[in-house]
């Protein structure tokens, strides 16, 4: 009989496949949209070789063997960030800088912190 919680408010980094915390239609333009294609063939290349890990760590195989592969899809993920950064910069950075405004700023400095977090892994 207490008074039902309202509707949580989304958490401002969030985005959902409509929205964006900047732009509606910023969710619906990506900037790797023409690789798009290509990106999903390496995420599934990275997904294969996981799963190869996996039947590594089950089969008990080899510690040294076991690692050089997990160094192989860690590669092959940071390259798929890679790509990913370069199209963002390509496309959402340089039209926002190309745009001005307090847009442009954001945009750069969402870069700054992607490549931030990129450098720590």
């Amino acid at each position: 009989m207490g008074i039902e919680p309202g509707p949580r408010p989304a958490h401002p980094h969030t985005r959902t496949a409509r929205t964006s915390r900047r732009n509606p239609e910023e969710a619906r333009m990506t900037g790797y949209r023409a690789e798009k294609d290509q990106l999903l063939r390496r995420l599934r290349r990275v997904e294969g070789q996981i799963r190869g890990l996996q039947r590594m760590v089950d089969t008990d195989t080899y510690c040294i063997d076991t690692l050089t592969q997990v160094s192989a899809a860690t590669k092959a993920l940071q390259s798929v960030a890679l790509q990913l950064l370069d199209s963002h910069l390509a496309h959402c950075v340089h039209d926002a800088i190309a745009g001005g405004g307090t847009e442009a700023d954001l945009k750069v400095a969402e870069a700054t912190q992607a490549i931030a977090r990129l450098m720590r892994t």
